[in-house]
């Protein structure tokens, strides 16, 4: 059964032929009325010019009406034309779908460099404005992929002390996966009527333990962009008593949307679930969580299935945080592998064989020095993942 879209919002895929003939690549939310916005775009000091023209429209309004999202061109490192151009189909969609050019946020993602076939968008955007609320949640998440596996979706129904509210979000992603805040787009909708500052602050805190604890690659990308739009069209408002509730249905959307990007890493087989405990600071926790989740040498053996501790206090070790090596603890699915800075007596590999079968594998280590602790998701690396990204422009 499909997922519910949140009331008073339309969606529309259309096949405009940016990358190639006949697949879905352009996709477009509009909300019947002007709904709260918010955003948060990548920290690469290379802004796309989608993210440079969505993050001057959130800087200049509180609201906004539609995304619109499309894949095959990155519009990244186009120069001035580029930020005309992207400007252009804001307003050819505009002008199609009846809406304000300034209510448009722009996402865009593909090869980095090429500028946008603007012959295309004008063909395009009549079709995908005409298409408006004939596409579900899932059509929308598919016609954003680009290597992507699988689409990548995520619902949640709640209850607010004025009624039913619904969240849906998508997402796209599966190499160049650092959320600093990858190459890595991603909408939600919510019904619920909310103040926009404070959709904008949950919105801030949900990326941070979500998205932001999420790699693939460690490649942080030019395009990453998140929006999101609330257009109290359920007639339900979010009252003080609501925010932590609705924050918290919020969190829970955007991780499971975090989860699929690392489940979907270029030839990934496995999610890495990395705990850093016992650190100095969170800082320190997140440094150490990272240094073992974009090791090669870690993500490869966990790929071959080799309990390789080894490979895990290397990293840690070269991580440049402070602790004592005597102090430390590391566990992989369970099975404590390393403790107070030596190895255990386990037979790890006979212990190991069948956990490391499984798709998720637990990495819990602790460090000995201080409270502050870090969970990262992170992927393998695979002989697909090369094969990917070796061929990325063919």
């Amino acid at each position: 059964m499909s997922i519910a879209i949140p009331k008073g919002f339309r969606l529309a895929v259309a096949s405009a032929g940016f990358k190639k003939p006949g697949r879905k690549d352009l996709a477009l939310a509009v909300s019947d009325v002007p709904a709260a916005s918010a955003g948060v775009f990548t920290k690469n000091l290379f802004l796309a010019a989608p993210v440079v023209v969505g993050k001057d429209i959130l800087g200049r309004k509180t609201t906004a009406r539609a995304v619109l999202i499309n894949t095959g061109q990155a519009n990244a490192c186009t120069g001035d034309k580029g930020m005309d151009n992207c400007r252009t189909t804001m307003a050819l969609v505009g002008a199609a779908a009846k809406l304000d050019p300034d209510d448009i946020l722009p996402a865009s993602t593909g090869v980095i460099g090429a500028q946008l076939k603007m012959p295309l968008w004008e063909q395009a955007a009549p079709i995908v404005a005409a298409n408006l609320g004939t596409a579900l949640i899932e059509d929308f998440a598919e016609a954003i992929m680009t290597t992507d596996a699988f689409p990548k979706y995520a619902d949640e129904a709640l209850e607010l002390g004025g009624g039913r509210v619904l969240l849906a979000g998508v997402a796209k992603g599966a190499g160049m996966i650092c959320p600093n805040m990858a190459t890595m787009l991603s909408m939600v909708l919510c019904d619920a009527a909310v103040d926009p500052e404070d959709w904008r602050t949950m919105f801030r805190r949900a990326v941070e333990v979500t998205f932001n604890r999420a790699t693939v690659d460690g490649d942080t990308s030019t395009n990453d962009a998140l929006y999101g739009l609330a257009n109290g069209a359920s007639g339900v408002r979010a009252a003080s008593k609501d925010l932590e509730v609705l924050e918290a249905a919020l969190t829970r959307v955007l991780a499971d949307l975090a989860y699929k990007l690392v489940q979907d890493g270029e030839g990934a087989t496995k999610v890495l679930h990395i705990s850093v405990a016992g650190a100095a600071s969170e800082h320190d926790a997140n440094v150490a969580a990272r240094a073992v989740g974009h090791s090669p040498l870690v993500k490869t053996a966990m790929y071959g299935k080799d309990a390789n501790w080894g490979r895990i206090i290397g990293a840690l070790g070269r991580a440049g945080v402070a602790f004592n090596p005597g102090h430390v603890d590391v566990a992989l699915c369970g099975v404590l592998l390393f403790k107070s800075g030596q190895p255990t007596d386990l037979d790890f590999d006979a212990l190991l064989k069948e956990p490391l079968e499984q798709r998720d594998l637990y990495i819990d280590i602790s460090l000995g020095a201080g409270p502050r602790k870090y969970t990262l998701l992170a992927s393998d690396f695979t002989p697909e993942y090369i094969a990917i990204n070796a061929n990325y422009r063919s």
